[in-house]
């Protein structure tokens, strides 16, 4: 397997600067998710590992060794596609054993290890069939397969669960993932849903605008926030953001006044997730204006002097209809402040509902 390394390493297309500048490692075996919304430059920085892309400017390095130059066929990398790109004409056998036509493998070991890597993903049945047979799930499996088949260094997978149902999508996470722990390879997945990423990988790498945002394990991410952005986007449903100003221990907004340790004057935000926030006797005043039942949880939306504020809380019948008075409270170690002109976490400060 191999350790990865992106040295200052920067993209452009024409004029056009898709990678300012990124310095990344990720260990031998540790499983990686690139995560952020579309053009944050998380797909280019996978086709720069897998060799379609070469970067404009930095080092690339596979275990220390410099692959910017290095050919796609060179590198040892495997990679599911999205769309599985799958030969339409060719039988499923075929399809998983052609990688390794550009090694030269004898047909005999070729068969073998297509139909070891066929069994790892649990095919082996289908190996007559061609790509038009099977079901979006199977062919998402084939694909993986044919990545798989080579013994790849480094496996790259591209929005491989997009395609699929909701209930599919959730048990390839987990057989992905029990599969990148058996085998040990080094492995980078890129997507834009936050559930994939938080439950698939070991590390995740939001990315914004090209850079790197933050990294972490998902309760870094989740519990310490380096931005408003990264705290936007991970969490379900997303988080309430206030905008206020703070001043002499408390902080205005709206129509309310709430105390605040830590932070210094200025414009801030406060950030609020749904499911710490629950209703009580005593808290911020508001009046439910909408419910939304979600299974096991409930949604409702709040106006109050503050603004929206969505509360999330659980069960499956709604304790609370339209138009009710209600009283908002949350501790104060739930909360998050952020800088409003950075967008950065204040380390520390937090806000009291009383």
């Amino acid at each position: 397997m191999a350790s990865i390394e992106f040295r200052h390493i920067v993209k452009r297309f024409g004029d056009v600067e898709v990678i300012p500048d990124i310095n990344l490692t990720i260990a031998d075996g540790e499983f990686v998710a690139l995560l952020g919304p579309s053009g944050c430059g998380k797909s280019t920085s996978l086709f720069m590992l897998a060799g379609i892309y070469a970067p404009s400017a930095g080092d690339l390095l596979f275990d220390g060794r410099r692959v910017n130059e290095v050919e796609a066929r060179d590198r040892n990398v495997g990679i599911v596609f999205q769309s599985y790109a799958l030969y339409p004409h060719m039988t499923v056998r075929d399809n998983i054993r052609f990688p390794l036509r550009f090694k030269k493998t004898p047909k005999e070991e070729a068969l073998a290890r297509a139909r070891e890597a066929a069994a790892l993903v649990h095919v082996e049945e289908l190996l007559d069939r061609r790509p038009s047979q099977l079901s979006g799930g199977q062919q998402q499996r084939v694909a993986l397969a044919r990545a798989l088949v080579k013994e790849p260094q480094l496996l790259l997978l591209d929005e491989p669960l997009s395609n699929l149902d909701a209930t599919l999508r959730l048990s390839m996470r987990t057989e992905i993932k029990a599969l990148q722990r058996k085998l040990g390879v080094t492995t980078v997945l890129v997507t834009h849903d936050q559930i994939e990423a938080t439950t698939m990988a070991d590390r995740i790498i939001v990315m914004r605008a090209g850079r790197i945002e933050q990294a972490g394990t998902s309760d870094d991410l989740y519990l310490r926030p380096a931005s408003l952005f990264v705290a936007g986007f991970i969490g379900s449903p997303p988080i309430n953001q206030l905008s206020g100003t703070a001043r002499g221990g408390a902080v205005t907004l709206g129509g309310a006044t709430l105390a605040i340790d830590g932070a210094a004057d200025g414009p801030v935000t406060i950030g609020l997730r749904p499911e710490h926030l629950r209703f009580a006797a005593a808290g911020i005043p508001g009046r439910i204006v909408q419910t939304e039942p979600m299974g096991r949880e409930i949604l409702y939306v709040v106006e109050t002097g503050l603004g929206h504020i969505r509360v999330l809380e659980q069960g499956s019948s709604p304790s609370h209809a339209p138009g009710e008075g209600v009283h908002i409270d949350f501790a104060a170690a739930d909360t998050l402040v952020f800088a409003a002109d950075s967008g950065r976490l204040i380390e520390g400060a937090r806000v009291r509902a009383a």
